[in-house]
């Protein structure tokens, strides 16, 4: 397998990068987003079958831009849209993390960080655990995820 520098940068605010110079064609950059992996030292990587580039992520690949609440079996759930209009419900194989910042899992390791406009959307549902806890968090999918701010991951 081929292993290169792709000069890919994602920056914070979703924005992906080629040598510098905003990636414009947004199905581009969903193309892109199939094939990103991130391993096991938390190094990022575009990879298919026969290449495999590196590329920098400022903080994490994605963004939660939106967010909705439906009513299954499972309970209330919370699904969050990223930037590339990908959904995902927040459950146990796509927990949602509180450190310095909000995040959601997307698939395997990579994650999105919530928008402002979300985390707040998302404080409003917070709730005490049940069983007379002190721990507030929300709930998703029977699974409760308790808000920590202590910047852990």
């Amino acid at each position: 397998m081929v292993e290169e520098d792709f000069g890919i940068k994602i920056l914070q605010n979703g924005t992906w990068l080629h040598q510098g110079r905003p990636i414009m064609r947004h199905n581009l950059v969903k193309l892109f987003a199939t094939v990103l992996k991130k391993d096991e030292n938390g190094d990022y990587w575009l990879q298919t079958p026969v290449e495999r580039g590196r590329i920098e992520v400022e903080d994490v690949p994605f963004l939660a831009v939106e967010m909705r609440q439906e009513t299954s079996e499972q309970g209330k759930n919370l699904l969050f849209r990223t930037n590339l209009d990908d959904w995902v419900t927040a459950d146990a194989a796509h927990p949602l993390r509180f450190g310095a910042a909000p995040y959601v899992t997307v698939r395997q390791n990579l994650e999105a960080r919530l928008t402002r406009a979300v985390y707040y959307e998302l404080m409003h549902l917070a709730h005490e655990r049940p069983a007379g806890s002190d721990h507030w968090g929300v709930t998703s999918a029977n699974v409760f995820f308790p808000i920590s701010t202590d910047g852990a991951k």
